[in-house]
């Protein structure tokens, strides 16, 4: 054996030692790790099931600790939720606008009217909260105008069953089918003509119509006659649809039932046959019957007052 094949002798050997050592301390190293790990783990452990012992056992920590915890879960949801809300749900709120409702509670009205209110609201399928504020004031109105409520709430009836936005083929609108072209003057007082919709003026402004209707006719069902555009023609029994059913609510509100009439009355006996339906152009001062120099209180003023 040469020199330097004794030399690569040594070193083979001394790299094998020096491998072993280092992997024997890395292994040992290695364990040592683990069992610290171990037992740090162990420590932990045992200190939180100490605390969580000594937690147990003290009722105010559990609840403060309870409540700081609810307290930043509520905190984070927050922080996500709020500027999303924000975002994408503006804010549409008006408190005021109850104000504008057409409603009444039906507790607020008298026995009588409740009776009538509740069974309008079953008949014709409607809130009780809006038909009680149309009783109240047809009541209110009828009693000014010295005209039965109950003819009044049976006009809307068979008009537009308490439809308020109703409109029929010919341009009668709202709750009493008022021709809002046609009667446009008297709703000046109310604003103008959209307040044909505001189901309290369109019952105003028809109960105005309605009076006129009978005073120029002379007689209930002729005012009706009248009332439809069907003074001079047969109005397909719409007369004595509203006068049935205003007995019906004349009965519910303790009130005698109206004798019905058995034949048409002769109305062009009362009326010039050439004269126009009420319900499509307005009498004019000329074609009333004649009557004294209008004095305060007549039907427009008492109408007002009610506003």
């Amino acid at each position: 054996m040469t020199k330097l094949d004794g030399l690569r002798a040594t070193v083979a050997s001394w790299r094998s030692t020096l491998l072993g050592s280092g992997s024997v301390f890395l292994r040992d190293v290695g364990h040592g790790l683990l069992e610290v790990s171990h037992n740090s783990l162990a420590l932990v452990g045992l200190a939180v099931v100490g605390v969580a012992l000594f937690a147990a056992g003290r009722a105010d920590l559990r609840h403060a600790l309870e409540a700081e915890t609810l307290n930043w879960l509520q905190a984070r949801h927050e922080a996500r939720v709020q500027p999303i809300t924000d975002a994408q749900e503006p804010d549409l709120g008006e408190p005021d606008a109850v104000a504008r409702a057409t409603a009444v509670d039906p507790k607020d009205l008298s026995r009588t009217q409740a009776a009538v209110a509740g069974w309008l609201a079953r008949r014709y399928h409607v809130a009780p909260e809006p038909v009680s504020r149309l009783v109240q004031e047809a009541w209110r109105v009828g009693e000014v105008v010295n005209l039965d409520p109950t003819l009044i709430l049976a006009v809307m009836a068979v008009e537009s069953s308490f439809n308020p936005f109703a409109q029929s083929p010919v341009g009668a609108q709202g709750l009493m089918q008022v021709m809002t072209k046609v009667h446009d003057d008297k709703y000046e007082a109310f604003g103008g003509s959209h307040a044909a919709f505001d189901p309290v003026t369109n019952l105003r402004v028809g109960v105005q119509v309605l009076k006129e209707c009978i005073a120029r006719a002379g007689s209930l069902e002729a005012g009706l006659r009248f009332y439809v555009g069907a003074a001079n023609s047969d109005d397909g029994g719409y007369a004595i649809k509203v006068l049935v059913e205003q007995n019906i609510l004349r009965q519910l509100a303790g009130m005698k039932p109206l004798p019905l009439p058995s034949r048409r009355p002769a109305v062009a006996d009362t009326i010039d046959r050439g004269a126009p339906p009420m319900a499509v152009v307005a009498p004019t001062a000329a074609e009333l019957p004649a009557r004294p120099v209008a004095e305060p209180g007549t039907l427009p003023e008492k109408i007002a007052l009610l506003r």
